[in-house]
């Protein structure tokens, strides 16, 4: 909201103001991608700032309270709750509890106003919860040298305790410390799929976080095309849910109800190999659901490939006619016949294709498909979350003169843009971006139930060869259910994987975003970095974050996850040790290790002058300036 201004002295006040504001310290912006569902671990790494939080404290307290003392604080300020009970259990009398409140008291208020001095007052008391506004001001600028006011500040500490607001009070400081140490949360993708809540995830950033965007991932895309009215994307998620024993998360959390597709899939399919269930939790799953996930799974997956056919033949633009593979099954369906050649096929389940129609859904297919697209659509805390992360989010996001995406480019082998041409229009790079941005939004927005061109584009977004989320030359899902050969099952990456190793594509793909090639960078997730890869490329310009948050990846990667950094004096990249338990966490005070390496250093620390936001400063005083004149 514009302000308005009655007289000159507020203008010239407000000129000083921002004037002032420019010259504060540029605020820490964090990146994390693929967080794939894995709360506890996630929201560990935001309650420790990536390690800010830790170092902070060493920075303040080393010589004054002993690493087990730090450890205590830190470990306050990550789960306040849980350890104000853990312990107050420990100590046996009241003026032993008032003590430890005086002193916890002194150490977070030192800690805020430690975290706190490169934001304006106004920003803090944002971030302050509303009941503890006025307190907390008071004890944060309170000067304690001078004698009368210690015994103020002395005073309202007392008030606390004794009307019983410590504890709270306690609470409220941690959050507004962890909410300071990183100003702003970039998340570059796939917070959904294969992890056990990614719906947590979502409430703990609209409940805790204030100023955060997200860069759409191919996965999440499942998610808002499902609510969206896609029965591809539907399709896909659900079978994707139950290949990782997660269709829980759709029933419990988002009050999807699969009866009737279960008792559908259990008296058509019988269990097969090429389809048992895997469990990224490392839990067994018991043979019953083990059945559901397996039948279930079958049944969504052959009527994803009757529904792909369709949308192909509707779409020849898409040139997608190679994975149309229905249609190219023997008469006994016992082989398949793929770029010419035949191939037997190992675990059919082919019973409900029709031979002279392939791609013909059955009448109960299609009633389980429209009843299932209606519970998505109507579900209003699914369409909340994905309403959520569609007005905070993006294709891509050009930021403090970085560039944020999810996936890829797509290009050809010289580095040369890739054109998707859908009728009489073509879109390349950027534009590609923007009109997928577009549709996307305009199918959520208006959902439709019925095949319609905006709920194809949002499938083609998950399984397109020019799609920028997903990068591949095809999505070979019928090969490595049905086909016992490695080759075929191979997934071919865009060009854009390997090129983006080269310092001049970069600089390439920086220009094709109107960034600067000196000062830019380009940020992905998408493709865990492999143990012995370096997630840095191109002579520092490109940075790949997916480090394996997720479970399944940690084998494949070695680590826990990255957080890339980026605060007042430069680049660093946090490389986390995989999490064990939160419980363990809390219990043991177990801190996930983050290493951080210095990968960029500023010769002048930035201040708010060299940021986006303080472009939009400089243009506001200009304004006023000019308004002065007149």
């Amino acid at each position: 909201m514009q302000k308005t201004f009655t007289s000159t002295n507020e203008i010239k006040s407000e000129i000083i103001n921002l004037s002032a504001i420019l010259n504060l310290p540029k605020g820490t912006e964090a990146f994390i991608s693929d967080i794939h569902g894995e709360y506890d671990e996630f929201a560990h790494i935001l309650r420790n700032g990536s390690g800010n939080t830790k170092q902070k404290i060493g920075e303040l307290f080393t010589g004054r309270l002993t690493e087990e003392s730090q450890k205590k604080l830190a470990f306050l300020i990550y789960y306040p709750s849980e350890i104000l009970k853990q312990t107050k259990k420990n100590i046996k009398t009241q003026p032993e509890l008032c003590q430890w409140y005086m002193t916890t008291f002194n150490n977070l208020i030192e800690m805020l106003r430690y975290t706190a001095n490169k934001y304006t007052r106004s920003k803090v008391r944002k971030a302050i919860k509303p009941d503890f506004v006025y307190i907390t001001e008071e004890l944060l600028y309170a000067d304690t040298t001078d004698a009368t006011k210690h015994q103020y500040y002395r005073e309202v500490m007392d008030n606390i305790i004794s009307l019983d607001m410590a504890d709270a009070f306690i609470i409220s400081t941690c959050h507004t410390i962890q909410r300071l140490v990183v100003d702003h949360l970039h998340i570059i993708g796939d917070v959904y799929d294969r992890g056990p809540h990614p719906d947590f995830i979502i409430e703990h950033l609209m409940k805790r976080w204030g100023s955060l965007d997200f860069q759409w991932g191919n996965h999440d895309i499942l998610w808002i095309g499902s609510a969206a009215g896609s029965k591809l994307c539907m399709a896909n998620l659900v079978r994707i849910s139950a290949r990782y024993d997660n269709l829980d998360i759709l029933s419990d959390s988002y009050g999807i109800d699969f009866e009737e597709l279960e008792k559908f899939a259990l008296k058509n399919y019988q269990p097969l190999d090429s389809f048992k269930p895997k469990s990224d939790t490392g839990t067994k799953i018991s043979s019953k659901l083990e059945k559901r996930n397996n039948c279930v799974q079958q049944a969504m997956a052959i009527m994803q490939f009757k529904l792909e056919g369709s949308a192909i033949k509707r779409n020849p633009d898409f040139e997608m006619e190679s994975r149309m593979l229905l249609g190219k099954l023997s008469s006994d369906k016992k082989h398949v016949k793929i770029d010419g050649r035949e191939y037997d096929i190992t675990d059919g389940c082919f019973q409900l294709v029709d031979s002279d129609d392939p791609y013909k859904l059955t009448n109960k297919e299609q009633k389980i498909l429209d009843n299932l697209i209606q519970q998505f659509i109507a579900s209003p805390k699914l369409r909340y979350h994905m309403g959520y992360m569609l007005n905070n989010g993006s294709m891509y996001l050009r930021y403090n003169g970085n560039l944020l995406l999810h996936g890829c480019v797509p290009v050809d082998e010289n580095g040369e843009m890739l054109s998707l041409k859908l009728g009489d229009k073509s879109y390349s790079g950027k534009s590609l971006f923007d009109f997928f941005e577009v549709t996307l939004k305009n199918a959520f927005q208006k959902p439709q139930t019925e095949e319609c061109f905006n709920s194809d584009i949002l499938w083609y977004l998950w399984t397109g060869k020019l799609s920028p989320l997903f990068g591949k030359e095809a999505m070979t899902t019928f090969e490595r259910y049905f086909v016992d050969n490695k080759e075929l099952q191979h997934e071919k990456k865009n060009p854009y994987y390997s090129l983006r190793k080269e310092e001049w594509f970069a600089d390439k793909l920086l220009q094709e975003f109107d960034l600067d090639t000196e000062q830019g960078h380009i940020i992905n997730g998408h493709t865990p970095v492999k143990i012995g890869h370096t997630p840095i490329m191109a002579n520092g310009k490109i940075f790949v974050i997916d480090g394996g948050m997720s479970k399944p990846y940690h084998k494949t990667t070695g680590i826990g996850g990255y957080t890339l950094l980026s605060n007042s004096y430069g680049l660093q990249l946090v490389t986390h040790e995989p999490f064990t338990t939160r419980k363990r966490a809390i219990e043991d005070m177990t801190d996930v290790v983050s290493t951080k390496r210095v990968i960029e250093q500023s010769v002048k620390r930035k201040t708010v002058a060299d940021t986006d936001i303080g472009a939009q400063i400089k243009k506001q005083i200009e304004v006023l300036s000019a308004r002065l004149k007149h």
